[in-house]
């Protein structure tokens, strides 16, 4: 591996690459020309993962990874760029999760939710930076959610952590651009997502865990991240749902709380009773459970909002034009009147 070129794009890191919007996003960017490291915890869908991402024809690489361990991320970073060359990509997703009401969750789990969560994507960063700052190039992701606007009942844990990272990745934007760095800090917001998390996250209710609608599939967060690695922009804003979430938080904090404090909690809950199952909270569940969820028959494929948020500008341009053509017709129309 070490003996040959990056590919045409580059070199890609992602975390949490095992399954849902990691892997998706590892697909995303193989098909782009990107080589790519796999960092997670599960073997089993890494080596997967992995097999996937060399079918695309370009070449992936493998590390088992916890990263809330700082030193385990950075030398998984170092040997990425052994093996594979330079990243010019690093995108943070892994996550973990615990489905119960905030004074059920243990000091412990919450705090593990939280080292994995935030402070995983905060040792993220800071290794990525660690690569990109002698060369003063590179596109570091976040994976954000729309819950960092309003939290949701049933996840604290997971919700606190998207808002922290929230405020960590304004924080050390605003220190890369007072640096004069040509390093681009980039979040994408997503909205819910028919991904395994819903199969592994720990929980602690009766019933089976699901997204609130409107749930989407990961491919269209994948998409976004890959275009975010050829067009950086500070902020990405995936599909309506996410977009009204944030101006409802903007306006209407308040009513927005009492909404999602009715639709949070029975909307995160099947009929289905639970059943005693594995979860991925303090170690990796060792089965591919892929890219996608149970609710292919619920999830939805849009991409309308995302990619009009993509090419805002040339359509802000083109309506520009039609508006300023239609002013000049209407001024020659006048003049003839006249």
């Amino acid at each position: 591996m070490s003996g040959r070129d990056p590919g045409p794009r580059g070199v890609a890191v992602v975390t949490g690459a095992s399954a849902g919007v990691g892997r998706a996003s590892a697909h995303a960017l193989a098909e782009r020309g990107f080589d790519v490291a796999l960092l997670a915890r599960g073997r089993t869908g890494l080596a997967a993962a992995e097999r996937e991402v060399q079918a695309r024809g370009v070449r992936a690489l493998a590390i088992p990874t916890d990263v809330a361990d700082p030193d385990q991320l950075r030398a998984s970073a170092e040997r990425t760029e052994r093996e594979l060359g330079p990243v010019e990509v690093w995108v943070n997703d892994a996550i973990v999760t615990v489905f119960g009401r905030f004074v059920d969750i243990s000091p412990e789990d919450f705090q593990r939710v939280t080292n994995v969560t935030y402070l995983g994507s905060v040792n993220g960063i800071r290794a990525a930076l660690a690569l990109m700052r002698p060369r003063d190039r590179g596109v570091i992701i976040q994976i954000g959610s729309g819950i960092a606007w309003g939290g949701i009942p049933l996840q604290s844990a997971y919700s606190g952590a998207k808002h922290a990272i929230e405020g960590l990745v304004e924080a050390v934007r605003e220190e890369l651009i007072h640096e004069r760095s040509a390093i681009e800090l980039c979040l994408v917001q997503l909205p819910a997502l028919n991904t395994p998390q819903f199969e592994w996250g720990k929980l602690l209710m009766d019933r089976r865990p699901q997204p609130v609608a409107p749930i989407l599939q990961p491919e269209v967060a994948a998409e976004a991240v890959a275009w975010l690695a050829e067009h950086p922009r500070k902020e990405l804003w995936v599909d309506r749902s996410t977009v009204r979430l944030a101006l409802a938080d903007r306006i209407a904090p308040r009513l927005l709380d009492r909404a999602v404090a009715r639709r949070g909690w029975d909307g995160q809950l099947t009929d289905e009773p639970a059943t005693p199952a594995p979860d991925n909270l303090w170690e990796p569940v060792e089965i591919d459970l892929g890219i996608r969820g149970r609710f292919d028959p619920v999830a939805k494929d849009r991409r309308l909002q995302m990619r009009a948020a993509m090419h805002r500008r040339k359509i802000a341009a083109a309506g520009l034009g039609v508006a300023l053509l239609a002013a000049l017709a209407g001024r020659e129309l006048w003049s003839r009147r006249s």
